[in-house]
């Protein structure tokens, strides 16, 4: 078998003179992005022990002795595999699992009883890093650092859902009130979808419920699967995809929370219904109307919620994330197709149902995602007008929805004729410039597929 250095393009490989001109500016930039995500971990590492939680960073030290969450870490070591040859990844598996089956005995004889969900996990963050040390002392040149890419990657994801859950626990713990019944006001111009689904989703119960409640709680499964797919041929040609569904993916999380602080809403089963179990309840509940009545019309303000719920609606991630896989899924063969379309209509629909948000929430999740997708595409292709265009118009749609929600919800409850086709053709727009521009890149580099010639009836 070749070596990964000797898979490598000449074009790939750095001139006698030094590293080839093209490739300065992205070492800058990947310099200066390692920089910015470190100094976002130590702030976030700051604020979360500011407020008497452990950070990101702190957690994830914790997770080489106690007994971690496992999906996130065997996800990450599923991501670091896509560099691994097959004997390595067969290997790499199977000390994970050992290393787990022995922490899990040692913990059994000295009496630790950890929740059941927790079992297993430790195993694949000491395989990963066990492979960033073999990266830097038994690699070179090319081999080094597409392993150390894959650890990187590996490392982002584990990161990002440390970073995630610290995110929410601040936006509990920091903002006391909540914008929901300006949300709830200005849903009202889209018909209160969430009551209205609320109720068809209890009407399929239990069935319906529990397959919708599976594809939200699993949505993260669903990117790893289709982040798979994308890189599968790296160990082969030796170097990742230029744009895949994990820097959509991790860049989603990264933003978005930060929204949840500029306009915290904790979503119609708590702000108007029972709430859930753990979390929120009627006694916090500004009335407990959901799903069955639509709360009555009123002039909004902001209300006081508890120290727990965190205020994770505005825009909608879990629309943002379904958008992303569905998008990374069309060129995929027909059955990763299909399932991204299942997945993103049952998000959407375990979203409004289960009373996790409003519609508003919806349409501005959609323009989240398609701008940051846009602004990544852009960002590996270069920045000509159209991503400009694109990238900025969906920024400026973002910002309008975002504003007319806080300071126009009664214009938008009182007028919901028009109001709610405007908001609908708002996002609409978005969706538009974005196929159109996309399809021009497309064109452009010859990516798009052929179209297969009809039948012709053979002559008589």
């Amino acid at each position: 078998m070749r070596s990964i250095s000797s898979r490598i393009s000449p074009n790939e490989k750095d001139t006698a003179e030094g590293p080839a001109p093209w490739r300065r500016p992205r070492a800058l930039f990947w310099t200066a992005a390692g920089v910015a995500v470190l100094g976002f971990l130590v702030a976030l590492e700051i604020a979360a022990r500011d407020i008497g939680v452990p950070g990101p960073m702190t957690s994830q030290v914790k997770d080489l002795i106690y007994a971690p969450k496992p999906g996130p870490l065997y996800a990450g070591l599923a991501l670091l595999m896509v560099v691994l040859t097959w004997r390595q990844r067969l290997l790499a598996a199977g000390a994970a699992l050992g290393i787990d089956v022995v922490s899990a005995l040692v913990r059994w004889m000295i009496g630790v009883d950890p929740p059941s969900e927790y079992f297993l996990g430790g195993g694949a963050l000491w395989v990963i890093l066990a492979f960033a040390v073999i990266a830097v002392t038994r690699r070179t040149g090319a081999e080094r650092t597409l392993l150390l890419k894959g650890v990187g990657l590996a490392f982002l994801l584990m990161a990002g859902r440390k970073t995630g859950d610290t995110w929410l626990i601040i936006t509990a713990k920091t903002r006391p009130t909540v914008l929901d019944p300006y949300v709830a006001t200005a849903d009202r111009a889209l018909g209160d979808p969430s009551w209205l689904a609320g109720r068809m989703l209890e009407a399929t119960a239990p069935i319906g419920t529990n397959i919708v409640q599976i594809v939200y709680a699993q949505l993260a499964v669903a990117a790893v699967v289709v982040a798979l797919y994308q890189l599968r041929n790296v160990a082969v040609e030796g170097r990742f995809p230029r744009h895949h569904l994990v820097r959509t993916f991790l860049v989603i999380g990264l933003l978005g929370p930060a929204f949840y602080m500029i306009f915290p809403v904790v979503g119609p089963v708590f702000a108007y219904g029972p709430g859930a179990s753990g979390t929120g309840g009627v006694e916090w509940s500004l009335l407990n109307l959901w799903p069955h009545t639509p709360p009555p019309l009123s002039t909004p303000h902001p209300m006081p919620y508890d120290g727990l719920t965190p205020r994770n609606c505005m825009p909608s991630l879990h629309t943002a994330w379904s958008i992303a896989i569905f998008i990374h899924t069309r060129r995929a063969p027909r059955p990763l197709r299909y399932a991204g379309t299942f997945w993103l209509v049952a998000t959407l629909t375990a979203t409004l149902g289960f009373g996790y948000h409003y519609g508003v929430d919806l349409l501005a999740g959609v323009v989240f995602a398609l701008t940051i997708e846009a602004a990544l595409r852009a960002q590996v292709r270069g920045w000509d007008r159209p991503a400009v265009v694109l990238v900025s118009y969906g920024t400026v749609v973002f910002t309008a929805l975002l504003v007319s929600y806080r300071y126009l919800p009664m214009e938008m409850a009182l007028h919901p004729r028009v109001w709610g086709p405007l908001l609908v053709l708002a996002m609409t727009s978005v969706v538009y410039v974005y196929v159109r521009t996309t399809r021009l890149w497309d064109a452009e580099t010859g990516t798009v597929p052929a179209r297969q010639p009809q039948p012709q009836p053979e002559p008589a």
